[in-house]
């Protein structure tokens, strides 16, 4: 069960992608045409320019929802009107609103919008329906962008350099935008012709608008942009931008404090009109957010969040086929230093330094996507000194590394791609090199009723021996109407590893699955959505057939008019499982007894002051005495227009449970714990004004597990008492963190931080000691605090080039 907890922004951004592509061949499309600016606007949200009175409306606003096809209210009419010059194209947007003084602006941080109006523009320069660029602004002046792709939705980690002003008059409010070239893509032809779509939220009513009317039938969201045309014979810049950074830590740790400056620079160049360089050198990512370590049990690798933006920023191709887990890059060595009798480490990095990294990407006039990416790591090496003699040694824990990624993606149809694949990793040295090809095909009929998809995958990792794996997929879906319904054939075999540049959990397994769901496509009855989906899975060990688990998944969501979300569902392993993963020793496996499922969630409406988001799980075994109970509460409490609270706490009890607790020669250990696991977390935001923010965001973390009693694991997968096994396994795990965050967007694509860090955490062999005595033990552990400052300065290179010439 996933947590319902779901920001606003994602709520809405939903909503633009519960449907499948489909082609644009029967889409009805507006069309306007901008006009060549003679003046230039100024961008403080007045269109008392000459100019915009000439240029042609896009107005006759169609409801998306809740009632998708409505024609726009007259309480809520949009008008808007496009120029153009040889820098960029502008938008200015007169927004009617009969009560003005009810228009949602809470302030936030950039690409963070909370409850407000929204007012924003869809840009495809390829005109292909599958890659638009979103640029969104609120009333309070803040802005949003992102990039919206079919197989990915709305990606709000790209982040372009624009202008934007608004106003709120006696009549709405009022929108003036420049959107230059320079963060756009389209070819290089005389007369442009893009896809384009201009949306508009009005936040007290949850209502959406369109400008080219968006059909929730079937479709994706960029399926139904309308045509800009008119853009002829531009001459646009030079496409490239300097991103210098300067930052200074002060870091104090278990009694000693050092202090260090760093600097390095991002560069981006646009070696055409659609495709784009991207480097970093030297960088610094000592101010990301912070982990959410856990006691982690299970007999797969923790997935971590990526949070360095130049790994976040644009890598939709990349993350084609799921290969690339940029965490690898930086991450911990691929190898482990060994200590002799009477040696301790001076020195043992637990992350490898990234020396620089690249990015070239873009897609040609005919819908082939290219993307190249690159980086390589130093050389990590361990120190370690004889205790005796004091002699020092150093060992190798990584080599110096290259790792690599190339993407081929070609779209057709407007509503198809094939895509090729490649990563690679190569070590210096002796140490182990990796390989990873995939071949990957997403098709739709012409219909648009049926999509077709699949691919396969080959992994070859090189150590002391080469080792071949495969992974492969066939399935198709019905991706339109209210009834829907697919199936799907998946494969990995035993010897798939993408671990050096991917990240991948089971092996060895094969499943068959089929699905099943029905919504509502307009408001029925009390409710303005509802959708019900049943998913029927059957899985079995490859090599060496075994029967694994077959699970039935049922699940409703709906939402009322007065938008209170709930829902539930049943999930139910009839037959139990054998899991061939928890005994962590290959053609083993362990029995887990038939279980049931059942959950609910809860969200009320989220444009209230008060908001709460809430989740029961409970998982309930064939077997006496065994469960699991999850449980989370989301609260959020907005004060002011500037201030606003978030809380999140969770538990999550395991009684009974049975996992691996070690092996010898001859036997392996399972041992029966309970797990009690709480997590708390708090965030908020006081936001001084469109450009300036102060954030704090603590979370803490406490799992403890309690083994009651061992047993040796049978062939069969059942399980013996035993006295054999002694070692204690009890364990109580604590971490804490607190991020107290200052950022000033000073100038556009510019900002200032100043963060102060404390964190510390532990780990104990024992568990149940008391909720005083773990804080007691937890804060005597040595204890992080840092205080850094770092600056960033945009730098584009046509107004450097201005500057000098008046200069």
């Amino acid at each position: 069960m996933k947590s319902r907890s779901l920001s606003v922004l994602f709520l809405w951004s939903f909503t633009l992608f519960s449907a499948q592509t489909v082609s644009s061949d029967s889409i009805a499309r507006k069309k306007i045409r901008a006009i060549k600016a003679t003046e230039v606007p100024k961008i403080d949200g007045v269109l008392d320019e000459d100019i915009w009175q000439q240029a042609a409306t896009a107005e006759n606003f169609v409801e998306r929802r809740p009632n998708n096809g409505r024609a726009e209210s007259d309480l809520f009419k949009s008008k808007v009107k496009i120029l153009y010059d040889d820098t960029g194209i502008y938008f200015g947007a007169t927004l009617y609103d009969h009560e003005p003084a009810k228009i949602a602006k809470e302030l936030t941080e950039r690409d963070n919008i909370e409850n407000d109006d929204i007012f924003g523009v869809t840009i495809n320069g390829y005109n292909d329906h599958q890659q638009s660029l979103e640029f969104l602004l609120t009333p309070a002046g803040v802005q949003a962008d992102a990039k919206i792709t079919t197989d990915f939705g709305e990606d709000f980690s790209w982040n372009a350099v624009w202008f934007s002003a608004v106003k709120i008059t006696d009549e709405g409010w009022v929108v003036e935008m420049k959107i230059p070239y320079s963060e756009l893509r389209f070819p290089k032809k005389n007369v442009q012709e893009w896809g384009i779509n201009m949306l508009r939220l009005v936040n007290r009513t949850s209502t959406m608008y369109d400008w080219n009317f968006v059909n929730n039938e079937k479709g994706s969201y960029m399926l139904y942009d309308g045509v800009l045309a008119g853009i002829e014979n531009i001459n646009p810049p030079v496409r490239l931008s300097f991103l210098p950074y300067l930052s200074t830590y002060l870091n104090h740790y278990d009694g000693k404090t050092a202090a260090n400056i760093n600097g390095g620079m991002d560069l981006k160049y646009g070696i055409n009109d659609a495709f784009t360089l991207d480097l970093t050198l030297i960088p610094d990512f000592g101010q990301t957010s912070f982990d959410r370590s856990v006691l982690n049990l299970s007999p797969f690798e923790v997935q971590f969040e990526e949070q360095r933006p130049f790994f976040t920023e644009g890598t939709e191709l990349f993350s084609k086929g799921d290969l690339f887990y940029s965490r690898r890059i930086g991450g911990s060595p691929s190898g482990t230093a060994r200590l002799n009798n009477d040696e301790e480490f001076v020195e043992n990095p637990e992350k490898v330094k990234l020396f620089n990294a690249i990015k070239i990407s873009g897609r040609t006039n005919a819908g082939l996507g290219i993307g190249f990416f690159n980086a390589v790591t130093e050389k990590t090496t361990a120190t370690i000194r004889d205790i005796n003699t004091g002699d020092i040694r150093e060992e190798v824990t990584e080599p110096w590394a290259n790792y690599n990624v190339f993407v081929l993606d070609q779209r057709f149809r407007g509503n198809s791609s094939v895509s090729l694949v490649n990563t690679n990793v190569t070590r210096d040295g002796s140490f182990r090199d990796a390989n990873v090809t995939a071949m990957l095909f997403d098709i739709r009929n012409r219909k648009n009723t049926y999509q077709y998809y699949g691919g396969t995958k080959g992994s070859f990792v090189m150590n002391d021996e080469t080792k071949f794996g495969n992974e492969s997929s066939l399935g198709f879906n019905k991706v339109a109407g209210i009834h829907r319904f697919g199936a799907k054939y998946f494969v990995r075999t035993k010897d798939y590893d993408i671990g050096d540049l991917g990240y991948f959990d089971r092996t060895n397994f094969h499943s068959i699955n089929t699905n099943y769901s029905y919504r509502y496509l307009q408001p029925k009855g009390g409710l303005n959505t509802l959708q019900y989906t049943l998913n029927l899975t059957h899985n079995r060990r490859l090599d060496d057939d075994l029967f694994t688990e077959f699970v039935i998944h049922n699940s409703i969501d709906m939402q009322t008019k007065n938008f209170f979300g709930f829902g539930g569902g049943l999930m139910i392993w009839p037959f139990g499982e054998n899991d061939i993963y928890e005994p962590r020793t290959a053609g083993r496996f362990l029995q887990v007894p038939a279980m049931i499922n059942p959950w609910i969630f809860i969200n009320t409406d989220s444009r209230k002051k008060f908001r709460l988001n809430t989740y029961i799980d409970y998982y309930a075994f064939d077997e006496k005495g065994r469960y699991q109970l999850i449980y989370e509460l989301n609260p959020s409490y907005k004060f002011s227009d500037r201030l606003r609270l978030y809380y999140n706490a969770s538990i999550n009890y395991q009684q009974n449970d049975r996992g691996f607790a070690g092996k010898d020669a001859e036997n392996i250990f399972m041992g029966t714990r309970n797990r009690l696991t709480f997590e708390n977390g708090i965030s908020s935001q006081y936001t001084f004004n469109n450009t300036m923010a102060l954030n704090l965001s603590f979370r803490h973390y406490f799992s403890e597990v309690t083994y009651k009693n061992f047993s040796t694991l049978n062939n069969d997968g059942s399980v013996n008492d035993t006295t054999l096994f002694t070692e204690n396994r009890n364990g109580t795990f604590n971490s804490w963190n607190v991020d107290v965050r200052y950022s000033w967007w000073f100038a556009p694509g510019s900002q200032l931080t100043l963060l102060y860090r404390n964190a510390v955490g532990n780990y104990l062999e024992q568990s149940r000691v008391g909720f005083s005595k773990n804080f007691e033990r937890l804060f005597s552990e040595p204890m992080v605090n840092s205080l850094s400052v770092k600056l960033t300065y945009y730098i584009d290179y046509n107004q450097a080039k201005n500057w000098l010439k008046k200069g």
